[in-house]
C-alpha cells in the first residue's frame, strides 16, 4: 500500500531537510512511474502522463492545480496535446522534501482516477 497517498504536505521552511539518499529507494519505490532528474545541481521528480487528445491533458492538468493548492506545494506543468509534464520539487530547499513524494503520489492517483 501506498502510505504517501494518506499524509498531507507540511509547511516547508527554508531550513527543512532534504530527503536523503538513503530514503529515496523507499520513497521512489511508491511511486514507480516517477524518474529523479537533476537540474543546476536539483534533483527534482519528473512524469510525463500521456491522454488521448488535448482536452482530457487539460482537464488532468486543472487536476493537479487542484491538487497543488490544496496541498500548498506547486510543481511546474507542461501542456501539450495528449500529454502533461509534471514536475515536483521543494524551491526553498533547492532540491526534494518529502512533500514533492507525496504530491507526486497524489498526481498518480489523479491520473488512475
Amino acid at each position: 500500500m501506498n502510505e504517501l497517498i494518506n499524509k498531507k504536505c507540511e509547511a516547508c521552511r527554508i531550513d527543512a531537510p532534504k530527503v536523503t539518499d538513503e530514503e529515496i529507494p523507499s520513497l521512489m519505490s511508491q511511486i514507480p512511474l516517477w524518474d529523479i532528474i537533476e537540474e543546476n545541481n536539483i534533483k527534482k521528480l519528473t512524469c510525463l502522463f500521456k491522454f488521448s487528445d488535448y482536452e482530457q491533458s487539460l482537464v488532468f492538468t486543472n487536476k493537479v492545480a487542484t491538487l497543488a493548492d490544496e496541498e500548498d506545494h506547486h510543481p511546474q506543468i507542461t501542456l501539450e496535446w495528449g500529454k502533461v509534464k509534471v514536475i515536483w520539487w521543494s524551491h526553498k530547499i533547492q532540491g526534494l522534501h518529502q512533500n514533492d513524494f507525496i504530491c507526486a503520489a497524489k498526481t498518480d492517483r489523479l491520473y488512475k482516477n
